[in-house]
């Protein structure tokens, strides 16, 4: 049976590098979606930024460009200029990561873009909104999570300013340029209307922070700071058991009295019987939570917990979780051939039972398929039609 995902038909002219757009339309693959990666003839950075089984091959570019089709094109000739003039005909979405400025002295911003095709869904992945005086700007993850709270936030919970271990800030941008993206075709698809959309890294990640953290200082006048204060409570930390570390969360008045119970803390009284007053006192519970962990091995830990209903889990490494037993039944890693030999990917997260997703194929070498793409921009125009 042939493969058809929910973006099955749509096609996407990526121009986006490093990470934000590249996880976009690399999730756009995996959908169905065909994605056309338009690359300079350097090539997209990310290609060399990490280890890979070859140059320009790097894993990080391997695992967010998979499934894709790369064309290399000299968008200041007039011959790569007309190319992609004529993909963005038959096109349903042109995305793009360049700063403004830039996009527009190439002759591609959005007007030109729908001039082309006026049904198309054009979207901007920028590091600050062109709404705000920090347009074009230059961002990374890094300074994007310092603007956002992020190091502050650390902090709180730590003790020292420091980034969190992933790039955050690129990937729920990413993410956001998902869902924006596909929110235009949907709207295109009831009406007809190609749009423009933007999404800043900035912004995106202020509204992530500020979910829960926005707590006290929404209100007028402020009841608070701007902090949840069970996220940064200083002892909210994996407890240390007798031989290793556990994860544990006794949240709610249900669990809360399980673990009471059956393990029956010395320290647990009537003070803390309810989710109101241990939220008043979120950190000297977690602080003798520690103690009462440190009694017993990780292993017993987990027995018990599991079978209390109380969310419980080791502390994995990265490594960890290639053999983590529950993505192993589910079938999360998919392995594809490449010209490198296989590579085992983490697969799609989400689930369609009519539709589903899959690693579209392996990551294109640089220009892989320049010359097959412009081939059937030929024929295309010997056949009278754009696509």
């Amino acid at each position: 049976m042939e493969y058809a995902g929910p973006l099955s038909g749509i096609r996407v002219i990526d121009l986006t590098a490093m990470v934000m757009g590249p996880y976009c339309t690399q999730i756009m693959a995996d959908m169905g979606a065909e994605v056309i990666k338009i690359e300079p003839p350097a090539g997209d950075n990310t290609r060399y930024i990490s280890v890979g089984p070859e140059r320009g091959m790097a894993g990080v570019f391997v695992n967010v460009n998979r499934g894709k089709r790369s064309v290399v094109l000299d968008l200041r000739s007039a011959e790569g200029e007309a190319a992609l003039r004529d993909l963005i005909a038959g096109s349903d979405v042109f995305i793009h990561s360049m700063r403004a400025a830039a996009v527009e002295r190439l002759g591609f911003g959005y007007d030109a873009v729908a001039a082309v095709n006026p049904a198309i869904v054009y979207t901007n992945c920028y590091g600050y909104g062109r709404r705000g005086r920090d347009a074009g700007r230059t961002a990374y993850d890094d300074t994007i999570q310092a603007e956002c709270g992020l190091p502050d936030v650390q902090r709180q919970l730590t003790g020292s300013t420091g980034y969190v271990g992933t790039i955050m800030a690129d990937k729920i941008a990413g993410l956001t340029a998902l869902y924006a993206t596909t929110m235009a075709l949907f709207h295109r698809e009831r009406t007809g209307e190609g749009q423009e959309v933007e999404v800043a890294m900035f912004e995106t990640m202020a509204a992530f922070m500020l979910v829960e953290h926005a707590n006290g200082a929404m209100f007028d006048p402020p009841l608070g700071s701007a902090a949840y204060p069970r996220a940064v409570a200083p002892n909210r930390k994996p407890y240390r058991t007798a031989d290793g570390h556990i994860s544990a969360l006794v949240y709610n008045d249900k669990q809360w009295a399980a673990f009471v119970e059956a393990v029956q803390p010395p320290w647990a009284g009537p003070e803390f019987a309810t989710l109101e007053q241990r939220a008043a006192r979120i950190d000297t519970i977690y602080a003798r939570l520690g103690e009462t962990f440190a009694e017993r091995t990780t292993d017993e830990w987990l027995e018990l917990l599991r079978a209390l209903d109380i969310p419980a889990a080791r502390v994995n490494s990265l490594d960890d979780l290639f053999e983590n037993p529950h993505l192993l039944d589910s079938g999360f890693f998919e392995t594809v051939d490449s010209p490198n030999g296989p590579v085992r990917f983490p697969g799609p997260p989400a689930w369609f039972s009519r539709t589903p997703g899959r690693v579209a194929g392996p990551a294109p070498r640089l220009g892989a398929d320049t010359a097959q793409v412009v081939s059937e921009l030929r024929s295309a125009e010997t056949n009278g039609r754009a696509r």
